[in-house]
């Protein structure tokens, strides 16, 4: 019985240690929250590929992942933070896009807060309570969506951020692989 006891232990150890190793963070699970969603798109032979990021709540990992996951039209990442906000950021050689569909968050959502710094925005103040997307207006513009449509896309009071996030895979091109990675 000792001997069946130490190999559970070596394989739960095993285990442990594939959870504490940091991948590229392309296949892991991204769905921290039932309503934070985060993946990654890159375009490669011809194709667009998707994948989950790990945690939308860390910009710094997921600008690693996509710097690692780059082909020559970078890689892009679409995150929505609990149903309120969405972010892109897009790796491109050596240069970092962000962008945030909403400025205010960054008073009640550290994500935003950070995203902020890291773009060195200026965070908001707590009396300026007018929504208003944020960042690189232009950062999907050489991929066919212009800032005018980002724009009107963050005023759209109606969609929820996933639905946003959505309809920016769709105009991209890669709206059913989207749809389907996250069974939407």
């Amino acid at each position: 019985m000792p001997e069946f006891e130490d190999d559970l232990v070596e394989e739960i150890e095993e285990f442990e240690a594939l959870d504490d190793e940091i991948d590229v963070g392309i296949k892991v699970s991204g769905i921290t929250d039932e309503f934070d969603i985060a993946v990654a798109a890159w375009h490669e032979d011809g194709r667009w590929t998707l994948g989950l990021l790990p945690d939308p709540t860390d910009i710094a990992q997921m600008i690693s992942s996509l710097k690692s996951q780059q082909t020559n039209g970078g890689a892009i990442a679409l995150i929505s933070i609990d149903e309120e906000f969405f972010i892109l950021i897009r790796v491109l050689g050596t240069h970092i896009s962000l962008f945030l569909s909403d400025v205010t968050c960054a008073l009640d959502y550290p994500v935003a807060e950070e995203l902020l710094e890291i773009a060195d925005l200026p965070i908001p103040e707590e009396e300026d309570d007018e929504a208003a997307p944020i960042g690189h207006m232009e950062i999907l513009a050489d991929l066919g969506m212009s800032s005018m449509e980002l724009f009107a896309l963050c005023d759209d009071s109606e969609l929820f951020p996933d639905e946003q996030l959505e309809a920016i895979a769709n105009r991209l091109g890669f709206g059913d692989q989207f749809a389907e990675l996250l069974d939407l």
